[in-house]
């Protein structure tokens, strides 16, 4: 039954009922998808941030103050991939991360903008699809100063910063994404539960002072094959430090791949009495930092994970959304036993309903089928389109480029595919792709 949820209230009721129901979808990762837009140096600065003296490039949050359009680009692609949560641009929106660019003044603007361009693509997407409400969790990052270890090998006792100062910082910024309207707070990627400890104080601190309270996401990060976070602690460890906090859910991020993070995610599953989340990497990096593992390789660990259990899915560190359209549909087929896994799909639903047709080929189940789609919502126009088929169960690989959602238009070809086996083929966009 389709419930109202124009308030707060209301949207934070309907995730509650809608995590009884099924496993919600997170988006996936926003700063891959900010590289595809290759943004210059004075993309970055805007005009307002011109004559500022230190280099901007690479502070991906001032994006939501200087192209939020593209932001708003990247959340609208995974809205329409299927994420049931938008996360902000605010990863490293605090005052101590955002004093290496000499940004401190901003940082309540940036997580405002922030949760301002989330919440309005959310909004604009339940109100096409008012029996799915999407919900926005403000992020709060690990910040890149840590209250357990010191940055002085020479001087183990030293800090580069206080517990109050860290406190500070999260205070602003959770205020902020609060006052801007998201619907629960997600601090994420903790490798230093000790700052984690000061992130929870501050939350709290505000959440007394204001009178408003959202559900908290809490997720830690496993840095290796050891087990344990950065700062020493085992999985549960980490649980038993912050389940005093009465979280919504707890989980685990990036690090390490869905084959590796399982048995933490396992273990969380087994000890905490809340819902679980988890967002993998595509893997673990080669030699060359780069990740080999496939959208659909990701996509089968993930629907293991799903068949056994009670996960928020999402994706990192990849062309986040070809990841995180594998990831859902695999959520999918396990829970609403669908027939397919991976079905080829993009972020307009016209045109994934076109592709889908003749790639149904009962010779090639859609398990054996994955698609990889890094999108560009940059100024730049839309240039071509790169396809090609590998038999035996190996990827298709599909390259799309386009200024604008509109742009895809022109790729409604439900031949396109056709006659491609085991090569790359390139074809002008607008014009039909030729036959073998």
């Amino acid at each position: 039954m389709d419930q109202p949820t124009g308030t707060r209230t209301a949207r934070i009721a309907a995730l509650h009922e809608a995590l009884k129901q099924r496993i919600l979808v997170l988006d996936g990762a926003m700063g891959t998808m900010i590289q595809l837009e290759r943004l210059t140096e004075e993309q970055y600065r805007g005009q307002r941030f011109r004559g500022h003296p230190r280099d901007l490039r690479g502070n991906n949050d001032l994006l939501n103050i200087t192209r939020p359009h593209v932001i708003r680009g990247i959340h609208d692609a995974y809205l329409a991939a299927g994420a049931d949560i938008l996360e902000t641009n605010t990863f490293n929106s605090t005052v101590i991360s955002q004093a290496d660019y000499g940004l401190e003044s901003v940082v309540a603007e940036l997580n405002s903008a922030g949760a301002r361009i989330a919440r309005e693509a959310a909004d604009a997407m339940s109100a096409r699809t008012p029996g799915k409400p999407r919900f926005v969790a403000g992020v709060l990052g690990p910040m890149n100063r840590t209250l357990s270890l010191s940055p002085d090998v020479n001087d183990p006792g030293f800090r580069a910063v206080t517990f109050d100062q860290v406190k500070d910082a999260y205070h602003t910024a959770a205020a902020a994404l609060v006052e801007g309207g998201v619907d629960l707070l997600l601090l994420e990627t903790i490798f230093d539960t000790l700052n984690a400890k000061a992130a929870l104080f501050a939350i709290d601190e505000y959440f007394e002072a204001s009178g408003v309270r959202v559900p908290l996401m809490i997720s830690g990060t496993i840095t290796d094959a050891s087990g344990r976070t950065l700062s020493g602690q085992t999985t549960e460890a980490f649980w038993n430090s912050v389940r005093h906090a009465r979280p919504l859910s707890v989980g685990l991020n990036c690090a390490l791949g869905a084959q590796q993070l399982r048995p933490h995610v396992e273990e969380l599953a087994r000890i905490a009495d809340v819902y679980v989340s988890a967002h993998p990497n595509a893997g673990l990096p080669n030699a060359m930092a780069e990740y080999d593992e496939q959208p659909c390789e990701t996509a089968g660990y993930i629907r293991e994970w799903a068949e056994g259990g009670r996960a928020l899915s999402g994706a990192e560190v990849y062309e986040g959304l070809s990841q995180m359209l594998t990831i859902r549909d695999a959520a999918l087929k396990a829970c609403r036993g669908f027939d397919f896994v991976l079905a080829p799909v993009a972020p307009v639903p016209a045109f994934a309903a076109e592709l889908a047709s003749p790639l149904h080929d009962p010779a090639r189940p859609f398990e054996h089928i994955c698609f990889t789609v890094p999108f560009n919502f940059s100024e730049q126009p839309a240039a071509s389109i790169n396809a090609g088929y590998t038999s035996g169960g190996l990827p298709i690989g599909l390259q799309i480029v386009g200024r604008r959602f509109d742009d895809l238009g022109v790729l409604r070809m439900a031949h396109a595919f056709e006659g491609l086996r085991g090569e790359q083929r390139p074809w002008p966009v607008g014009q039909p792709p030729r036959q073998s």
